[in-house]
Formats: C-alpha cells, structure tokens, sequence
C-alpha cells in the first residue's frame, strides 16, 4: 500500500497541483490546457498503445475476451444509470444528463490510466489492453451515446438549434480520432501475426513518455481555470463516480471469473476520476460546465483515498471468493 501510495498517487498530486499553481499564476491558460491535451490524446496516448500492443501475443488478446465484455458491459451500464438518475431530478435536462454521463460515467483513462496502472503493476503490454480497452469503450462508444443523447434533447428543446445527421456519425467521427484507430490497429497486427521489430519500438517510446506527465499538468491546468460550485448533485456525481463503478466492475468481474490481475487494473481503472473529456464537451456545448467541473474536483481529491481502497477490497473479494 505504501507504495500504490509513493508510486502512484502522490506523483500525480504533485504534478497536477504544479499544473493548477501554473494556471492560477497565469503561466499557462485554459488554452494552453487544450493544446497540451491534442497532443496527449492525438500523439502521445495512441504511440503508447499501439507500441504496448503490438508486443503481445494472440494468446493475451484471447485472454482478455472477459476483460472486453466486462469493460464495455460495466462501464456502459454505469453510463446509463449516471444519465437516467441525473435526468429525474427537477431542472435538468436531457441535455445536462447527458453531460453527467459523459462525466461521471466515464472514467478518464486517456489522461490517468498509465500513469496510475504502471506504477502499480508495472509497464506490460496487459496494461496497455486493459488501457485500450476502456479507452475504446469511453471513446468510440461512450462519447457518440453521449452526444447523441445531448443533440437528441436540444432539438427538442430548440426545434432546428442542431443539424440532422445520421445516428452513426459520432460514432464513425469517434473511430477517426488516433485514440481510438491505434489500439484497433495494433489488435489487428497481433491478429495477424506479423511480428514487431524491436528496433522500431524507440521510435514510439519518446513521445510516449510525455503521456502520462504531460496529461496530469494539463488535468491542474484544466483544474485551475474553471470555477468550483460544489452542490449536491456534484457530490451525488462523485460518489456514482467513485464508488459504483468500480464496485459494478468488482462484482461483474468476480461473476466471470476474470483473471485476478486483469480484475484489479479495470477497478482501479474504474475508480480513476471523471472523464476530462466530458468537461471539455460541457464547455463546447455551455451545458451543465459548473457543477460536471465542481464533481470533476472532487473525484480528484477523493481518488486519492479511494484508490488504495479499491485495491484492497478487491484483494479481500478475490480471496473470499478463491
């Protein structure tokens, strides 16, 4: 635990919270923060996945089957509860749900999954699947559900405020960004059997390694710029965030007898704070930005504690159920 501690969570404290004394000292800006995120989710997350990939075997991918269905069926049953909850309560809309989900619904894996599981369970292509994986799930599933969800209920709202367009675009304009395209590939080389020269994985390895540094500078940037409103409806976000989705992906995976390992890296993948993307949509779209920011926060500063948490108390269900 101390290490999880030292190696994993205080890393990143001290990097994001460098990022939010930039920010509020005005050396970097909300802009700056965008900027440095395309080069994170358009260069430096995809290099990491496809080389990670790429060097593991078929047998591996057939491995993770489970860990697939898992992700997709656990992570998106959270998303869907996240909306349809947030949808009851009086004065939100669709729209504002819809925000909730693509927050507290989907965990930020693009920003916080290397540089919370490789500290942890060190720098293996296992990793890198169980990051592929839930990031094809939040991004090439869960961003077009979302969007969808929030144009479906503007044009209701304002008849003509949004263009007509096909179900299937968000989707398909999804699977164009290289976060979602790479790891894809990389699947497919495996499949394939063509094997990965060695000497080609440096090539990839430098621009990787601003990955998980450069996102949590981004993430206090990020942090820094917005305005904090706690309410409840942030905290009730939180705690959807923070303790029902890992605990759906806990009990799921232990109902299909997933491989141990496997089981803790998706928990802690699960229990990872709010999508940053999902504030970034919040923003474009003027919806829900105040309170979606404020649950954001304080899925940060709880991590913290929950992330050891959900480490031990998956250790304490796999050994019950051994």
């Amino acid at each position: 635990m101390e290490h999880i501690i030292l190696y994993a969570i205080v890393p990143i404290v001290v990097v994001m919270l460098a990022g939010f004394l930039s920010g509020k000292a005005g050396i970097f800006s909300g802009d700056d923060a965008k900027k440095f995120n395309k080069v994170v989710l358009d260069y430096a997350l995809p290099a990491a996945l496809f080389v990670s990939i790429v060097q593991s075997t078929r047998e591996m991918l057939a491995h993770d089957v489970k860990l697939s269905i898992v992700s997709l069926v656990g992570i998106m049953g959270c998303f869907m509860l996240v909306y349809f909850v947030f949808k009851m309560f009086k004065g939100n809309t669709g729209a504002d749900a819809a925000v909730s989900a693509l927050i507290s619904g989907s965990p930020t894996i693009g920003f916080l999954g290397f540089a919370v599981l490789e500290p942890i369970f060190g720098t293996t292509p296992t990793v890198a699947l169980v990051v592929a994986i839930v990031s094809i799930v939040v991004n090439a599933i869960g961003i077009p559900v979302g969007l969808s969800l929030m144009n479906a209920s503007l044009e209701k709202q304002n008849p003509g405020s949004t263009k007509k367009q096909s179900a299937w675009l968000p989707v398909l304009h999804a699977l164009e960004q290289p976060v979602a395209w790479a790891p894809i590939l990389a699947v497919i080389w495996v499949l394939v059997g063509i094997p990965w020269p060695s000497w080609a994985s440096p090539s990839f390895d430098l621009i990787k390694g601003a990955n998980a540094s450069l996102a949590v500078f981004s993430a206090g940037i990020t942090l820094s710029a917005v305005k904090i409103s706690l309410n409840w409806q942030a905290v009730l976000g939180s705690i959807l965030k923070m303790v029902v989705m890992p605990a759906v992906l806990l009990i799921l995976g232990l109902l299909w007898h997933m491989d141990p390992i496997n089981l803790k890296m998706l928990v802690v993948a699960g229990a990872l704070p709010p999508a940053f993307s999902g504030i970034i949509i919040a923003d474009e779209y003027n919806t829900y930005v105040a309170t979606g920011t404020s649950s954001l926060t304080l899925s940060v500063i709880l991590f913290i504690g929950f992330c050891p948490l959900w480490i031990w108390l998956t250790d304490v269900c796999l050994k019950a159920f051994a």
